[in-house]
């Protein structure tokens, strides 16, 4: 089994790191081609830190005090993280952004909806056939308190998780009453009081995504930085926009966070700019990096927050989940001024 590195191992290479693209964009002009800087060029502190920067990163990170420095909502806000095409980093996204604000303050209960499980692998929280899950709440009508479980080493956060019996749902909910408004009710029945619940879907625009969407309030879209995940946003805004006049006139899209950007390519500006040009001011200014730290964390049952919290993958999805929370106070403050 390999090792698992100190939270203040050297930090991971990347490839190219010194190959970084400061070729600019289409769309910028000859004359401010000569001043164009990518804004994921590193500097030499930010691609080579000291280990005094990357141990300072991690206690930031891993908030060993526990003080409350991520602003607390004062409702709870339930997001849910959507987007039909496989392999963009919802699990990921939604492991990560729950684990930082967990440790950070904030109550936080994820649900994961996907049969394959990843988000309960993700926080190490069995999920083999006969624990209770999702599914049973689904189908049985079993209490969400009865399925939510502790996540271990993460103060502040639980987890509803998925066994393999949740594949079977999207038929067995077709013959039950009110099926797009089951998950939406054992929500509402929970006895406790969670700041964020964060609802991990399936890759797809089936009844269990539907479930989500009534559930929640807001819509949380990872976009990857290629090209194919351009293509089919357009029909998960119409997904939405369909379930907000028949099923939740709450729900909105409040949030885009983009990912896998790599540096190296103007493919990845170019999404940028042409995601940031039609969703404004809700693409988080937060950026996800390509980072090997991230892909290596599941495999020990761990987020990248508590698996190398000193790592670039880390720190961009602290910030991330900052800015999540940062959002949501200001969104509160407006909406009661």
């Amino acid at each position: 089994m390999p090792q698992q590195p100190t939270p203040y191992a050297v930090p991971d290479a990347d490839p190219g790191a010194g190959i970084p693209s400061d070729t600019p964009p289409a769309g910028y002009g000859a004359e401010s081609a000569s001043t164009y800087v990518s804004r994921e060029t590193p500097t030499r502190e930010e691609d080579d830190p000291p280990l005094a920067m990357e141990a300072m990163r991690a206690v930031q990170i891993l908030n060993p005090s526990g003080e409350v420095s991520m602003p607390r909502p004062d409702r709870t806000r339930v997001m849910c993280v959507a987007n039909q095409k496989g392999g963009v980093g919802k699990t990921t996204t939604t492991v990560n952004l729950a684990v930082a604000l967990a440790l950070h303050g904030n109550r936080v209960l994820v649900v994961d909806l996907d049969p394959q499980g990843n988000a309960s692998t993700g926080l190490n929280v069995p999920h083999h056939t006969g624990v209770p899950d999702v599914y049973d709440c689904l189908i049985d009508s079993v209490p969400l308190e009865e399925v939510a479980q502790t996540v271990e080493g993460i103060p502040n956060l639980w987890c509803v998780p998925a066994t393999i019996d949740l594949a079977g749902a999207e038929i067995e909910l077709v013959s039950v009453v009110a099926r797009e408004s089951r998950l939406a009710r054992a929500i509402a029945g929970f006895p406790g009081h969670f700041d964020y619940i964060f609802i991990d879907c399936p890759p797809s625009l089936g009844l269990l995504t539907v479930n989500a969407l009534v559930a929640a309030q807001e819509v949380l879209i990872p976009i990857q930085c290629e090209y194919y995940a351009l293509e089919g946003l357009n029909q998960l805004i119409n997904n939405i926009n369909l379930v907000r006049q028949h099923l939740n006139p709450k729900l909105e899209v409040s949030t885009i966070l983009l990912t896998m950007y790599d540096r190296r390519t103007r493919l990845a500006d170019a999404v940028e700019q042409d995601v940031r040009n039609h969703f404004g001011d809700k693409v988080l200014q937060a950026v996800i990096p390509r980072n090997v730290r991230v892909s290596e964390a599941p495999s020990y049952g761990q987020s990248v927050m508590t698996y190398d919290p000193g790592s670039r993958g880390a720190t961009s999805y602290f910030e991330a989940a900052q800015e999540i929370a940062e959002r949501g106070v200001r969104e509160s403050v407006s909406r009661n001024a």
